[in-house]
């Protein structure tokens, strides 16, 4: 069974980590928070955004990325970056594996890109677009992951209400 990791890394708007709180809570998914946070966890920005899910959230806050790494040994750990040739999609993504993401000023940074080179993965864009919102790009990616892992613990809403176009 499937029981991925969201790793934020420094993570700076709180909207963006009450969004992603309030996904990874609708998909079974493990959050981890790796400080400093630009926000406080209480504030009424993270509430408006998905704050409300937050008591059914499997979260775990760090004070760096050291203890991070301390904490999860052997983590197979894929990086989302705009600086990776290999896209999201090029990658099979473990029941158990962690897909980390960078703070919205700055992303994951180049010293620790470095040393993971065959694990860092992109979102491919076109023109001369920076990024995508860090919520939307954790959703991206996590459901590619999930349906790799064919959704495994996943319920279908809406099993037995069917939507019949006839009616």
């Amino acid at each position: 069974m499937a029981k991925l990791n969201i790793v934020l890394f420094e993570p700076e708007i709180p909207a963006n980590t009450g969004n992603i709180g309030r996904t990874c809570v609708a998909t079974g998914t493990r959050l981890h928070l790796i400080e400093p946070l630009g926000f406080r966890l209480n504030e009424k920005a993270i509430k408006r955004a998905g704050m409300d899910y937050w008591q059914d959230l499997d979260v775990t806050t760090y004070v760096n990325y050291e203890e991070f790494l301390e904490k999860n040994k052997g983590a197979k750990i894929y990086m989302a970056t705009t600086k990776s040739k290999q896209t999201y999609t090029e990658v099979s993504y473990e029941p158990d594996c962690y897909i980390m993401f960078g703070k919205e000023s700055a992303g994951i940074p180049e010293e620790i890109l470095v040393k993971h080179p065959d694990t860092c993965v992109r979102i491919p864009m076109i023109g001369e677009t920076r990024s995508l919102n860090l919520s939307n790009s954790v959703a991206i990616v996590l459901y590619e992951a999930l349906r790799q892992n064919n959704f495994d613990h996943m319920r279908l809403e809406g099993d037995l209400h069917r939507l019949s176009w006839d009616d």
